[in-house]
């Protein structure tokens, strides 16, 4: 561990304990450097985004492949950086303990958990409950502080059962959980039911139909964006693209005007 690493750790658990914080995720070093350049405060991966810098769908990566997307993150700035580290890469509570070896030795100061697997569904509650006391015991193991987010599925998975979910993020805050995320909240009053549920800080998803200031005066103390800014990025490159073919029309392209002043040291 290196003493960035710690720096970088101990800075990103201050920002939990004061005024809510955006954290947005970039899908690429390029990307990373230019968040970094406009002043946001720390980053989290997006597991889609990633996925997409590969050619794949969301879920289709290994593990080993992402501790090399990690690394380049977090060599290429300064700011602390969370991981999706989506189920752990496996039902069992090792795959999770694993997990969160790897993005630690990778560089990254903290990463998710979520309780949920393409082949198992959602995982009962008694299985998601060991995975996150297993990758917490991992994190306990690290000499810096990492910061662990569990996240409950159900809303994204088909379940937007509230009840439901807010029982496991109380249960995953008692097996050790530093965060805790529900992504898919369907608006300001569900986000608030949970962040009254729970004492640990909350991570919310960002939605189009919620300011910022909505969410967090219902009660969220770190805001995401998931694979958003990826796809904006994607979808305007399709539609110049789209100009180009169909028209002949270049006025969409951009030249980098500020990218310069982004990436030089």
């Amino acid at each position: 561990m290196s003493v960035s690493q710690l720096q970088k750790a101990t800075e990103f658990r201050r920002l939990h304990e004061g005024e809510a914080f955006v954290i947005p995720n970039p899908w690429d070093a390029g990307s990373a450097r230019v968040l970094e350049a406009l002043g946001f405060r720390a980053l989290a991966t997006t597991s889609s985004g990633f996925a997409f810098t590969l050619g794949r769908l969301d879920g289709n990566v290994t593990l080993d492949e992402l501790a090399s997307h990690v690394k380049l993150l977090a060599a290429a700035t300064e700011l602390p950086l969370s991981v999706d580290l989506e189920n752990g890469f496996g039902p069992d509570p090792e795959d999770a303990a694993r997990a969160i070896a790897c993005a630690a030795d990778a560089g990254a100061v903290g990463g998710s958990i979520e309780d949920y697997g393409s082949a198992e569904g959602i995982y009962s509650l008694e299985l998601a409950v060991e995975r996150v006391a297993a990758a917490h015991e991992a994190a306990q193991r690290l000499d810096f502080p990492f910061t662990l987010t569990a996240r409950s599925e159900n809303h994204i998975r088909g379940n937007p059962d509230l009840a439901d979910t807010i029982g496991r993020l109380q249960a995953f805050e008692r097996a050790g959980a530093d965060v805790l995320f529900a992504p898919g909240l369907r608006g300001a009053d569900e986000v608030r039911a949970v962040c009254e549920a729970v004492s640990k800080p909350v991570n919310v998803l960002a939605r189009a139909d919620l300011r910022l200031d909505e969410i967090v005066a219902a009660g969220a103390r770190r805001i995401s964006v998931g694979g958003g800014l990826a796809w904006t990025a994607v979808e305007a490159m399709a539609d110049a693209a789209e100009l180009i073919r169909e028209d002949g029309d270049f006025s969409a392209v951009k030249p980098p005007m500020r990218v310069r002043g982004w990436l030089d040291d």
